[in-house]
């Protein structure tokens, strides 16, 4: 039928609604708290009480998910993009430098080693994290951003 959303695991609620919707310009449309037997069987995990928030930009859906119980795991650090599961989350930018501080403005990382350029296409690319270390890929090219940048190639 369609894609319903992509979810993502925050240690803050109110850090990840304020980045996601005033430095990536995502809008929130929603939210819900569930606990109970039914989620703790779909998710999984014993004793859940998360609240969730969905935000919307360019008809891509997010999901915030905030686990009061049992609370988050892992490090916020960027997963390495060869480790299985969602990688990264790609945006296209008109100002790549103009994003990459306001990133780092609001509590994420830009991974500046990363950056790369395309002389031939004008298009720059960079990694940056988000303050719980998920990647977010950042591509400033011109021309239409539904099109597939063009990397540098290496022979």
């Amino acid at each position: 039928m369609r894609m319903s959303h992509i979810g993502i695991c925050v240690s803050d609620l109110g850090r990840a609604r304020s980045f996601y919707s005033a430095v990536l310009g995502f809008a929130e449309v929603g939210g819900l708290l569930v606990s109970g037997d039914t989620v703790d069987a779909l998710l999984g995990l014993a004793n859940v009480d998360v609240e969730a928030v969905y935000l919307e930009r360019d008809g891509f859906r997010l999901e915030l998910l905030y686990y009061r119980s049992p609370g988050h795991q892992g490090e916020a650090r960027p997963r390495p993009m060869n480790l299985r599961g969602l990688t990264h989350l790609s945006l296209r930018v008109t100002d790549l430098d103009a994003m990459c501080a306001s990133i780092e403005a609001a509590g994420g990382k830009v991974l500046r080693e990363t950056l790369q350029s395309n002389p031939d296409h004008h298009s720059r690319f960079v990694m940056a994290t988000e303050p719980d270390g998920t990647r977010l890929e950042l591509i400033e090219a011109p021309g239409n951003p539904a099109t597939i940048p063009q990397a540098a190639r290496h022979q």
